[in-house]
Order: structure tokens, then C-alpha cells, then sequence
């Protein structure tokens, strides 16, 4: 009598293969980025990467975003590994999701429902989840005719032969009142937060920004002594956690928003942004940037980029750049071709030269220049506190 394979999908995170089209305004540093970035997001989720497909291309194949030699040749990797899905690193168009999921007989995502996934995994409060399942379900709608494809291969038979068009336009008209009553449901809760953000007096308001996976949540508990979650995940922090913070006798409010990040899909920005009105109506920003990434340069263009869109660039920011414990000198090369290495303290002082900002360099982890840090908040609210409210400062 033969061994029975036991398989529990509890213990074995599911397999995944990665696949990147790389077009000419794409550097080569710049698609290893994005591909590392997919990876971690692929870990988030839950799943193991298992290899990583790139293609060079003038721009990605309108049928099957790859060409069909590299579709092969994923293929045939696919199945003699036994991968479970194969995850495109760029946001697959309905009839593109349709053609790759036919050739390859695999699940497949693209960034956006990989994303779209995480923070339905994370979202804790109504709100975020009502976000979630609003952006889900307009990712979803232009996708319908695929779902109903996939589940004729499922079920089949006598009866199963397609749902036809009008089962298709039925389930697109559920799916539309559906949003409609959650954007509802958005405006209902927008209103509560705005009432909560008035009541909380006339304290002046800092919010923490930054890419996702920066260290927002630890310098939050650092400077509140709170407990808010910390993990070496994307998107740990889904909901805005706000906290009364004091400062030699000087209090103000500090929250935690969602973490920014590049190619971030566009029904998650439209339906994240009542979120980010606590970034939007804050009277101080805190711009937390992890200096140990090797492109945290581009990393802060992506947060300023948001910040624009959101109408919020025109307010006082103190650029915190956290794990200078974690730093590792770049190497440049000069004039003569010789090899240099920027320390921290050659980058500190061209950023200090060009940016008129404040700019704090510490490890939350390690508590190094922490004090720092506070004594430049404390200087900015105070001088805020003072202008705002003269006749109350005696009080301070």
C-alpha cells in the first residue's frame, strides 16, 4: 500500500513566480526596485517566491503583457515546479488577465489585486474595510467576464455552458448599487471623523508620513509611549491611530496614517483618501524616510508626489530619515574615476545645503538622536502654539 501525501495549506505557503516587462524609461536599478518590492509584497501576503521572469520590451504585449516565447517558457517552469500562481508586476488589463490565465492554467494577480489583498488581510476598523471592498469591488467590475469564464472551466457540464450576457449585466448592476451604498456608507463615516476631528479641541495636529514599511508606527510609540503594531510588513498599518502626545508641558495630537508606495493602485488612492485627511488638515508633517534603503531617494518623490495630490505640500515638514543604524555607504565615483563612499555625514551635509527643511537623522530601534528629534518638534508646535493662541501661552 503506497504513502498518502498530506497537504495542509495551513503549513505550506502558496508558491509564486514573479514576472516584470522592463520598457527604455525603466533603469535597470529601478525594475530590480520594483521587483524586490513585489517580492516583499508577495511575503506580506503570505505566499514564497519561487523565481522571477523579466522581459525587455519597447512596452508590455497588448494581448498577453509578455511575448508568447516568455509565456512558454513561464509555462513550462510553472508546471514542472508545481507553482501555484504567477504574480505580473504591473496591472493586467481584463482581457490580458483572461488570455495569460488561459495559456498558463494558473491563478494569476497582478500588483493591484496582490495589494488589493493585503489590506483586506489588515483593514481592522469599519472604514478601512468599507475602503477595501469599495476599491475591490471597482477593480473587480471591468473583470466580470473573466470571473464568469473561470468558473464555467470550474463547474462545466450540462447547464454550465456560460452565464450568457444577462447574468454578466445582472451581476454588474448588483456590483454598482453595491458601490454606491459604500460610498454612502464613506460619506456616513467621513462626517462621524470629522465631527471626533473637531472635538478634539484646538490642540495643534502632526501627522507622521512616509512610504510604507519606514518605521511610521515605532517613532509613534517612541514619542506617545503607546502600543501601536509593529511589523517588518507592507501595509502593517491600515488605519489612522491618533494619539494625545506631551512634550515639556506642551501638548499636541500625532497620528499614524497608511504608509505610501509606488504604483499604488488607483481605486485604492481615490477610496484611502478620506484616510488621509487627517494628513490633509495636520499643521505639522513628519516625513519618516528609511535611509538604509538603497532608493530612499525615490521613495520620498513617490510621498511627495501623494502629498501633491492630496493637497498637502504647502505645510511645515521635519524630514525624519530613521535606521541610520542600518546605513550603508553608497559607493560613487568622482572625476578621476576613483571609488568614494558617502558617509552619513556627507549626506547629512549636501541635504542640509539643499533643502531649507528641517531634517532629523535617528534609529527609532536604537533610540539615537531622539532627543533631537523632540527638542525640533517641540521648538516647531511651540512657536505654532504661540502665534495661534497668544493669550494661552503663559499657560505652557
Amino acid at each position: 500500500m503506497g504513502k498518502t501525501k498530506i497537504f495542509d495549506t495551513a503549513l505550506k505557503p502558496e508558491t509564486a513566480l514573479l514576472v516584470s516587462v522592463i520598457t527604455p524609461d525603466i533603469s535597470e536599478q529601478n525594475a530590480k526596485d520594483y521587483l524586490q518590492e513585489l517580492e516583499f509584497l508577495v511575503q506580506t501576503a503570505g505566499g514564497e517566491v519561487q523565481g522571477v521572469f523579466t522581459q525587455k520590451l519597447a512596452k508590455p504585449e497588448h494581448a498577453t503583457f509578455v511575448g508568447s516565447g516568455k509565456l512558454e517558457e513561464i509555462r513550462q517552469y510553472a508546471d514542472a515546479e508545481d507553482i501555484d500562481m504567477i504574480v505580473f508586476d504591473d496591472e493586467l488589463s481584463p482581457s490580458q488577465l483572461r488570455n495569460v490565465e488561459r495559456e498558463l492554467k494558473r491563478k494569476i494577480l497582478d500588483r493591484s489585486n496582490l495589494i488589493l489583498d493585503i489590506f483586506a488581510k489588515h483593514a481592522q476598523t469599519a472604514q478601512a474595510k468599507t475602503q477595501v471592498e469599495l476599491a475591490q469591488l471597482q477593480y473587480l467590475l471591468p473583470r466580470l467576464t473573466r470571473m464568469w469564464t473561470h468558473l464555467e472551466r470550474q463547474r462545466g457540464g450540462i447547464g454550465m455552458r456560460g452565464p450568457g450576457e444577462s447574468q454578466i449585466e445582472t451581476d454588474r448592476r448588483i456590483i454598482l448599487n453595491k458601490i454606491s451604498l459604500l460610498k454612502e456608507r464613506l460619506r456616513v463615516i467621513d462626517k462621524q471623523n470629522e465631527t471626533q476631528r473637531k472635538n478634539r479641541g484646538e490642540l495643534i495636529r502632526v501627522a507622521l508620513v512616509g512610504y510604507t514599511n519606514v518605521g511610521k508606527s515605532t517613532i509613534l510609540n517612541m514619542i506617545s509611549k503607546s502600543d501601536v503594531l509593529m511589523e517588518n510588513k507592507l501595509f502593517a498599518t491600515l488605519d489612522t491611530t491618533v494619539r494625545k502626545v506631551v512634550i515639556d508641558n506642551l501638548p499636541f495630537l500625532l497620528s499614524d496614517t497608511v504608509g505610501f508606495i509606488r504604483k499604488l493602485p488607483h481605486h485604492l488612492v481615490e477610496s484611502f483618501k478620506s484616510t488621509l485627511d487627517e494628513v490633509r488638515e495636520a499643521d505639522v508633517l513628519i516625513h519618516v524616510v528609511d535611509i538604509s534603503h538603497p532608493n530612499f531617494e525615490d521613495h520620498i518623490a513617490a510621498v511627495n508626489e501623494t502629498l501633491k495630490d492630496i493637497d498637502a505640500l504647502d505645510k511645515p515638514v521635519i524630514t525624519v530619515f530613521n535606521k541610520i543604524d542600518a546605513y550603508k555607504p553608497p559607493v560613487e565615483v568622482d572625476e578621476n574615476g576613483e571609488e568614494i563612499k558617502v558617509t552619513l555625514d556627507d549626506f547629512r551635509n549636501s541635504w542640509m545645503a539643499k533643502n531649507s527643511d528641517p531634517a532629523i537623522f535617528l534609529s527609532a530601534t536604537e533610540k539615537t538622536n531622539v532627543e533631537e528629534f523632540k527638542q525640533k518638534l517641540y521648538e516647531i508646535i511651540s512657536k505654532m502654539h504661540t502665534a495661534r493662541y497668544p493669550y494661552n501661552n503663559l499657560l505652557y
